[in-house]
């Protein structure tokens, strides 16, 4: 008697607000591609098939098993898909940064819909706009009415959008830990409880880097990894180095530590923070070695982008969200 095939799940893929590696990361799969393909039915993917959007609006709710929706939300074409998508998905997963956490579109919030349009379209260097265009939403010419998705003032996590099922972070996440997750999901395995970070470890980077740590946590100078000699041994910290590993969550196998940078916080905060800027600030609080109002602004005063730095990945998902202006 012939063994009834198991069915193969349907699974859609979104890019939002992104650079695209979170879409390149599910390519990067490899020889896993295979696996991934045996199980799942592609139906959306705008990068990779011709679906349109009135193909999804069309499907019933619930007809997509899994939706992996990378990118924040930024505009109103990026709202629309995401509550599009939620209706139509069984579980929806925030893959990547920008979907878990605002990511780098996110420091747009350190601005305003206003100022981002002045300084793209009047006064980079390389810009003459003597009439001061920027884009409109809709605009009509004798063919009829153009559009274009409404630019939002705000940059927005995925879950401050629409309920959100799992987080799969980084930036973008490691294949090996999309593979399990997806693979988990095709398998049936029992889930995590949902609102879950999966594919990523509960405790800091700082329990998975093989850096060397000793008992000098004092630090009296900052540097840019450009203007010193890293030993290779060291941790970054000691050596006066930002590194957000101790506000960060670990997981993504200290890629970057083993490439010899810094962490960038990119996997977000770890199980017991939920702001891994202020975190981090915290940490540097206490690693400053000079009780002297005075000298410690000088030492704080030497982090390049101190904003820029610890919210790198995180803003629009923090406590303060965006710069009050």
């Amino acid at each position: 008697m012939a063994t009834k095939k198991k069915p193969k799940i349907k699974m859609a893929v979104y890019w939002g607000a992104a650079c695209g590696g979170c879409c390149v990361s599910v390519l990067d799969v490899h020889e896993a591609l295979f696996d991934v393909v045996a199980a799942a039915d592609l139906v959306f993917w705008p990068l990779a098939l011709d679906t349109k959007y009135k193909d999804v609006e069309a499907m019933a709710d619930d007809y997509i098993d899994l939706t992996l929706f990378n990118g924040a939300v930024r505009n109103s074409e990026n709202e629309h898909l995401a509550h599009l998508l939620r209706a139509k998905s069984k579980i929806l997963v925030a893959y990547g940064s920008c979907s878990h956490m605002g990511g780098i579109p996110g420091l747009g919030n350190f601005s305003d819909k206003a100022g981002i349009f002045e300084r793209a379209y009047e006064t980079t260097e390389s810009t003459f706009n003597p009439d001061k265009v920027v884009p409109l939403p809709s605009y009509k010419v004798k063919e009829g009415e153009l559009t274009l998705p409404e630019f939002y003032n705000d940059v927005r996590a995925l879950d401050q959008v629409v309920d959100v099922d799992y987080y799969l972070p980084g930036c973008p996440p490691q294949t090996e830990r999309l593979v399990e997750v997806f693979m988990a999901i095709v398998t049936g395995a029992e889930l995590p409880p949902k609102g879950s970070v999966v594919g990523a470890n509960e405790k800091t980077l700082c329990d998975e880097c093989g850096r060397k740590k000793t008992d000098n946590k004092s630090i009296s100078e900052f540097h840019r990894p450009i203007h010193i000699m890293d030993d290779g041994e060291t941790c970054f910290l000691e050596q006066g180095v930002i590194c957000m590993g101790p506000a960060t969550r670990g997981g993504c196998g200290a890629r970057c530590i083993e490439g010899n940078a810094p962490c960038r916080g990119c996997y977000g905060p770890s199980a017991d923070a939920t702001d891994p800027g202020a975190k981090m600030m915290s940490a540097i609080g206490t690693m400053i070695d000079s009780n002297e109002e005075e000298e410690i602004m000088k030492i704080v005063d030497q982090i390049d982008d101190p904003a820029g730095t610890f919210y790198r990945f995180s803003l629009p998902g923090s406590i303060m969200r965006r710069k009050l202006l």
